[in-house]
């Protein structure tokens, strides 16, 4: 699907600009640099795997990258078995390679287009997506998305997004970025936050939190729950 939406990155950019920075995502404190507290919803999605769904045996990672999310949650709920899903082959093989070390359950890697993405119904019992949702475009892809990840949990599993995120109140999204692009001064300088911001306005198409909560309720899931939200980031779910 090579979607070039208002001037956005194509599926095919996107996956190029991936293949090129695995060593920097394979780290799980320069991977996450740029996201506001990236070790904190990491840590609280884990944890809410482990305390929603204590017996889970079988993970979805959709856009894992490297593998951290999932490296992150075998040490709370050990050996389970993980699919792993990204647009790029060379973060799927260290993804691989890392989780294969990790668990004594299979490991399967799919390279695909989460759009695209063939799955069971009523087969995962819990489902990671950090930081890949803000690639989806119209909000038909959004609900098409949200109701396949829905279908392919067992009844009561879960879902779990950390993301970029917009606000819907006007001034309110302008305050947020604005001390986005602060954080990021600070971090790396002025030319650093430049970078950033660009490569969003060019790759991402966030949606907000608001949004996102209510399309998990529209699709089906039965609670909904927000475990982190700093600046232009949240962690967040639904349970089914």
């Amino acid at each position: 699907m090579e979607q070039n939406t208002n001037g956005k990155s194509s599926v095919a950019e996107i996956r190029q600009r991936f293949d090129q920075d695995v060593d920097r995502f394979s780290n799980l404190d320069t991977g996450q640099q740029s996201t506001v507290d990236a070790p904190i919803s990491l840590e609280l999605i884990t944890d809410a795997v482990k305390y929603a769904t204590p017996k889970a045996s079988r993970l979805l990672d959709i856009g894992c990258g490297a593998g951290n999310y999932t490296l992150k949650l075998l040490t709370k709920i050990p050996d389970m078995h993980c699919t792993l899903v990204d647009l790029s082959q060379p973060m799927l093989q260290k993804a691989r390679e890392r989780v294969t070390d990790a668990t004594t359950g299979t490991v399967e890697i799919k390279q695909a287009d989460v759009r695209e993405l063939d799955l069971p119904e009523n087969y995962y019992c819990t489902i990671l997506a950090g930081a890949v949702l803000h690639h989806l475009r119209t909000d038909e892809e959004w609900e098409a998305v949200f109701t396949k990840l829905y279908r392919t949990l067992k009844p009561g599993g879960t879902f779990w997004i950390s993301d970029l995120i917009t606000h819907d109140a006007t001034p309110i999204n302008k305050l947020m970025w604005d001390k986005y692009a602060d954080y990021l001064e600070q971090l790396g300088g002025a030319a650093y936050k430049e970078k950033v911001l660009a490569y969003i306005e060019k790759e991402d198409s966030p949606r907000s939190l608001t949004y996102q909560l209510e399309l998990l309720k529209k699709v089906g899931f039965r609670h909904t729950e927000v475990l982190h939200k700093n600046n232009c980031f949240a962690a967040f779910g639904g349970i089914k």
